[in-house]
């Protein structure tokens, strides 16, 4: 597939206390991975800043005001909830961040490429409406995906989060927009305690595969593979936005799965084949969660390569 990255150097400036999990050097890691060869030859665009009738499309007014309103004028940290922060420097990070998947659709119906990886942070797939949570300001795969059906006319577009945690953000987009099917296979019980398989949105359009800690790659793969797979295929949609949370990895500090490498390269492969009613694969892919350093970047780079290979 036609692949290309999509980043912004602004989420570095997004700083929280320092025994965090979700720190800058996540972003470098990911971006230095993407540097390697054969990745580095990959096309990169610069992510354009989400304004605020972006946002609109998903999160309430005072969502967004409030947000604005927390990031400090000084070197010191303000907090949305228990882990959520702001630093000077985190509103350019946060737009930016949703701001990427904007760009990522046009690029794709623009006929620029097939597949976007956006490398940004801070990460968005547990951002509510009027909530920000779970280290998440706006919820940057959401915010694209209405854009695609408002502003660029798709019909039906789709949501899948392979994030360790359940995408609540995402479910609750769906709960209240029939034109999106989310799907989200995550460690039960964990953060933030939702996305029960019983939870299948009040349109049918919801699909959760919970999975116990201890699963390994091979037993998650059979549940994507059974649970989420059919329901996306028959759903049928334009576009499919991928929450790529790589905290599902075995060396994560914060998930308990047994995930891989190459169920990474596996899952990108897997969701490339899914043809819409467009005929072809449109992926826009926005990087979430995953805390070993390490493994993040490993698991971003063969999952990008494996677009490309699609």
């Amino acid at each position: 597939m036609r692949t290309l990255i999509v980043t912004s150097d602004t989420g570095h400036e997004h700083r929280i206390p320092p025994a965090h999990a979700e720190q800058p050097q996540r972003l470098r890691a990911v971006q230095d991975a993407l540097g390697e060869p054969p990745l580095h030859q990959l096309k990169r665009l610069e992510a354009r800043a989400a304004d605020r009738a972006d946002l609109l499309r998903v999160h309430s007014a005072d969502h967004v005001d409030r947000v604005a309103a927390c990031e400090p004028d000084d070197d010191s940290l303000s907090g949305l909830d228990w882990d959520t922060y702001m630093s000077r420097g985190s509103w350019a990070a946060a737009v930016h961040a949703s701001g990427a998947g904007l760009t990522a659709v046009d690029a794709v119906l623009d006929d620029q490429a097939d597949a976007v990886f956006c490398a940004v942070r801070p990460p968005g797939h547990h951002a509510e409406r009027d909530r920000p949570m779970g280290f998440c300001l706006f919820n940057n795969i959401a915010v694209a995906a209405m854009y695609a059906l408002d502003m660029r006319g798709l019909k039906r577009v789709a949501i899948v989060d392979i994030d360790v945690h359940h995408g609540n953000g995402g479910q609750e987009l769906a709960e209240r927009e029939p034109r999106l099917f989310f799907a989200s296979i995550h460690q039960s019980s964990l953060y933030p305690g939702t996305g029960r398989a019983e939870e299948t949105g009040l349109n049918g359009n919801v699909v959760n595969a919970p999975v116990p800690a201890g699963t390994t790659g091979a037993e998650w793969r059979e549940a994507f593979e059974r649970d989420i797979i059919p329901a996306l295929t028959a759903f049928g949609p334009e576009m499919i936005f991928v929450s790529a949370g790589f905290d599902a990895h075995a060396a994560d500090p914060l998930g308990g799965l047994l995930l891989d490498e190459a169920d990474y390269d596996w899952v990108a492969r897997k969701l490339a084949q899914i043809r819409g009613k467009s005929g072809a694969a449109r992926l826009v892919c926005m990087m979430e969660g995953g805390y070993d350093l390490g493994a993040l970047g490993r698991s971003a780079a063969v999952f990008t390569q494996a677009l490309v290979e699609a």
